[in-house]
């Protein structure tokens, strides 16, 4: 209906196929009731085994239990789900492209097969504590630590923003590690991560209410005073900030492509609406202003579903650059947000109710746009790409 391009032919069979089955359960188990789950500020916990048996959680990662998809077809079902609401699509995103793929991707053979079966079937939910109250965008100046004491980790410090940490059975935290702790405990010093399950002593996590985008999903305050776990639960591998970084851009990988589903649903809901709603004695969608908005919206959102496409070729290809990434999340961010604020315009009033998805879909994108690096953040990588110069430090 809004592929103006014939971008569906450039999709294999086998991309179609995830994409449509994605879209089916989004169809059956989400879109009829998401509205509502909106308006109570709820994320039913009933979904989750609805996506692990979709093999939606690391549905991107090879092994221990995973789908094994391609980057495109994770990009397209991402597309499908956040066409349902970007809070559902989050819990696939800190699941599958934060939680887990810290794991995978630092983690030793023995803390891959103890964890990762698990949460990609669903029976442990996970989170990726790294934002913290002073440090969001500089994830450089966190101030939680990690001190070595008798051969276990003991973490104090604070998170905030971290998806899913209410109700996960475990969390990957982010802290820092001195040169003592390091030399004592026999590895790198600086930005390390740490397994910890949620039910250790001095773990909280307390939903974060009164928010105003993705209320159809939970975000968290996590506390951690004197948590203690073993000298093992260190992930290994790339220390430093490499390392969430690393996630990171799994998940922005994801943004790209599932941003444009929240454009496409909304311009979808405006096309109809547009057709069926009369005025004057006519359609909206015979009226010329009308057309022009449903023609700018279409035009940017086949822009965007090809820079999607191609950032998830290059992907499967092994040829995708980091600042690439940064393209996608900063350029489809922007395009996604001012289509479902366009599409809203067209339903008039009608379309401030829950009963119409556009403005929802606004609402969640502010937050979309926000975290994973802002729109500041992805310029100034792109800045540096293009000049050579490191405006931030």
């Amino acid at each position: 209906m809004t592929d103006l391009l014939g971008i569906d032919a450039l999709l294999s069979e086998e991309e179609k196929a995830t994409r449509n089955r994605v879209a089916a359960l989004v169809d059956e188990h989400i879109r009829p009731y998401v509205g509502q789950w909106y308006e109570d500020a709820v994320l039913p916990e009933s979904i989750f085994p609805v996506l692990a048996e979709a093999g939606l959680f690391g549905m991107h990662l090879e092994g221990y239990g995973c789908a094994g998809r391609s980057a495109v077809e994770y990009g397209l079902a991402m597309q499908e789900l956040e066409a349902g609401d970007s809070g559902i699509r989050t819990v696939v995103s800190v699941q599958g492209s934060l939680a887990m793929s810290a794991i995978y991707k630092h983690g030793s053979e023995e803390q891959k097969q103890q964890w990762l079966p698990q949460m990609a079937a669903g029976e442990i939910i996970g989170c990726f504590g790294l934002t913290e109250p002073t440090a969001g965008s500089d994830p450089a100046g966190m101030a939680t630590m990690a001190r070595y004491r008798s051969g276990e980790w003991v973490l104090d410090g604070a998170k905030r923003w971290i998806g899913l940490a209410s109700v996960a059975g475990v969390a990957i935290i982010w802290a820092k590690v001195s040169e003592e702790d390091a030399a004592t405990a026999g590895v790198e010093a600086g930005v390390r991560g740490f397994i910890v399950p949620t039910s250790t002593p001095g773990f909280k996590a307390t939903p974060i209410t009164r928010k105003l985008s993705m209320r159809a999903s939970i975000q968290c305050d996590i506390e951690l005073e004197g948590v203690a776990v073993p000298g093992d639960a260190l992930l290994p591998k790339h220390p430093g900030l490499k390392g969430p970084f690393m996630c990171l851009n799994e998940a922005r990988f994801g943004i790209s492509f599932g941003a444009l589903g929240a454009a496409r649903d909304s311009l979808e809901v405006a096309l109809e609406y547009a057709k069926e709603r009369k005025q004057f004695d006519r359609s909206l969608a015979s009226f010329q202003l009308t057309q022009q908005k449903l023609v700018d919206m279409a035009v940017e959102l086949n822009k965007g579903q090809l820079l999607a496409l191609n950032l998830g070729r290059a992907k499967d290809a092994g040829t995708l650059e980091p600042y690439q990434i940064s393209v996608g999340k900063l350029a489809n961010c922007r395009t996604a947000i001012e289509i479902c604020r366009q599409a809203r315009t067209i339903l008039g009033g009608n379309g401030i109710t829950a009963d119409f998805s556009p403005l929802r879909h606004a609402a969640n994108l502010e937050s979309v746009r926000t975290y994973e690096g802002t729109d500041e953040i992805h310029t100034l990588i792109l800045g540096r790409v293009l000049t050579g110069e490191q405006a931030f430090s």
